[in-house]
């Protein structure tokens, strides 16, 4: 039984983990079509050129019509104020032609555009102008959508009890007669049961009409989006994470690819993003939603957007915060690396006179056995030979003093440097958040370029202080080396990976996770490069590293 539920709960991790990469590759797909949104809005602006064409050269009012109403399907999730002006125009020529029925289809669309807009005093004013009597059965099942959708609008956004019943009330008589005239297939028919049985907690009928009716549809259309979205709502109303997320995302999708201004998939995504924690795929997203919006002419989706761009703002507001904390950190270590510096000079100082005492006493030994007895002459050619080694010694010391004196130096200054770099970053940020321009904090936070420069820097001081010291280290080195092996230093003085790597281990850093830090690799990058090097050497390749050492070195 043990094993069993084990089994059960890697099975599940692992399906959650592949369903959690299909959502990645959505969202990475959804963003690559964003930015070919331009291509797409290109596409929908000349096939709609094609039909203003058509319009202008029509020879009668019937082909006028027709491609006004071609025109108003094009403009309705696209440009609010244009499907307006393409439905006027309809209105105009069905009561011209006398088609009454067909003129009150088209007040009952206008109707529709308004209240999709929040303009619901607009829409009963359209209304006004049917007379259902006159409709045949198509009119008439938009007549009654026109009036369900503007009194449901009503109860959702009214703040008042007694207003919201009686709103509901009259968006449950229209839906009513709405379902009896409408085909039980359509997508109205559809999207109004999968509701009624969504909001009455009815799951698993909601679920088979959507099954039915995303069936009906072609994937990547308008329509298909429409069933995308409100399979969202099902999976959320199963507390489906994974798959609302999905379907939220085709949805959105869809709609980008057929450029679709009124983004209420793509607004929606990005609350839910915002609510996951995901606050920088959410603000790219509700930012292209607002833009887009603005296009479209929506004042309702304009109300929808505000409170989650002011939660966004919020989000950045704290994480400026954090990151001034952060820039408080930072330069107190500074300080603290600052001062360990000062007390390692003070260190080496001391230590660097009482070498000169050890000298200068042992200058006077030598002064001293150079006036005693013949008798002394083999113990004068032993201390001779100790007095030898005791200068490569401290030759050894004055060049090991030299590079100290040398990287010691230029630490103080890159230490300097950077902190002042720290004090105008503080001071940017700090003005950027009394400015409130979060936008901008937020891209200059995010952005890796100044690490990138600072590591530069930092390698262009390690080169340069390191050649200058040691001026024939490539040579010497490529004496070590095959000839098809030899190595290069890179245009103005700089060294490549390889040639840094050693030198590190002619400075005396031979522990690869030490060299990894230094140089920003992973320890196995370096690992590779050492065994690589090794190989490409004339000699024991084992040797190879202790040679490298011994550059440079006095004899």
């Amino acid at each position: 039984m043990r094993k069993r539920f084990f089994l059960f709960l890697w099975a599940l991790a692992l399906a959650c983990s592949i369903h959690a990469n299909q959502l990645d590759s959505l969202y990475r797909c959804l963003d690559g079509e964003i930015a070919r949104f331009g291509e797409y809005v290109a596409i929908h602006d000349r096939e709609t050129a094609h039909l203003r064409s058509q319009l202008e050269n029509a020879t009668s009012d019937e082909e006028r019509y027709e491609c006004s109403m071609m025109l108003y399907d094009k403009y309705r999730a696209y440009i609010n104020d244009s499907a307006i002006y393409y439905l006027r125009g309809c209105i105009s020529l069905a009561e011209k032609m006398g088609r009454r029925s067909d003129a009150g289809k088209c007040w009952s669309l206008l109707a529709l555009r308004c209240s999709n807009t929040g303009m619901y005093d607009e829409a009963f004013e359209m209304l006004e102008h049917v007379d259902p009597s006159l409709l045949d059965q198509q009119a008439l099942g938009t007549y009654y959508e026109a009036m369900n959708h503007v009194y449901n609008e009503l109860a959702y956004y009214t703040h008042l009890d007694d207003m919201r019943e009686k709103y509901q009330e009259e968006a449950r008589k229209y839906e009513e007669l709405l379902l009896s005239v409408v085909p039980e297939h359509s997508e109205v028919a559809f999207l109004r049961r999968e509701m009624r049985n969504l909001t009455s907690g009815n799951l698993k009928e909601s679920m088979a009409i959507n099954n039915e009716w995303l069936a009906t549809v072609q994937p990547g259309t308008h329509p298909y989006a429409m069933v995308a979205l409100y399979r969202y709502l099902e999976f959320k109303a199963q507390n489906d994470t994974l798959e609302m997320m999905r379907w939220l995302a085709e949805s959105a999708l869809s709609d980008v690819r057929n450029a679709i201004m009124d983004q209420g998939s793509l607004w929606e995504l990005a609350n839910q993003l915002m609510l996951q924690g995901n606050v920088d795929r959410s603000y790219r997203y509700i930012s292209f939603t607002s833009e887009c919006t603005n296009r479209y002419g929506s004042r309702q989706r304009n109300w929808q957007i505000a409170p989650l761009l002011s939660e966004i703002a919020n989000n950045y507001k704290r994480s400026s915060e954090h990151n001034r904390d952060r820039l408080k950190l930072t330069i107190a270590g500074i300080s603290i690396l600052a001062l360990l510096l000062l007390a390692l000079l003070y260190y080496v100082n001391r230590q660097r006179k009482r070498l000169a005492a050890a000298q200068q006493a042992l200058q006077q030994t030598n002064a001293m056995l150079a006036t005693a007895n013949d008798q002394l002459s083999v113990n004068n050619q032993k201390l001779s030979d100790v007095n030898g080694q005791l200068h490569s010694l401290n030759a050894q010391l004055a060049e090991s003093n030299r590079v100290k004196e040398e990287y010691v130096g230029r630490f103080m200054r890159l230490c300097s440097i950077y902190i002042d770099k720290m004090d105008k970053f503080r001071k940017r940020v700090n003005k950027l958040t009394k400015n409130h321009d979060f936008e901008e904090l937020y891209n200059i936070t995010r952005s890796q370029e100044s690490k990138s420069q600072q590591l530069e820097e930092l390698f262009e001081s390690f080169d340069a202080a390191f050649l200058h010291l040691f001026p024939q280290f490539v040579d010497e080195v490529n004496a070590l080396l095959k000839p098809e092996e030899q190595l290069e230093l890179q245009k103005g003085n700089k060294m490549n990976t390889s040639l840094r790597i050693l030198a590190l281990i002619r400075l005396g850093i031979d522990d690869s996770s030490k060299i990894a830090e230094f140089l920003n690799y992973s320890v196995n990058t370096i690992y590779n490069y050492r065994a690589r090097l090794k190989s490409s050497a004339k000699s024991d390749r084992e040797d190879f590293e202790r040679q490298v050492k011994k550059i440079g070195m006095p004899q």
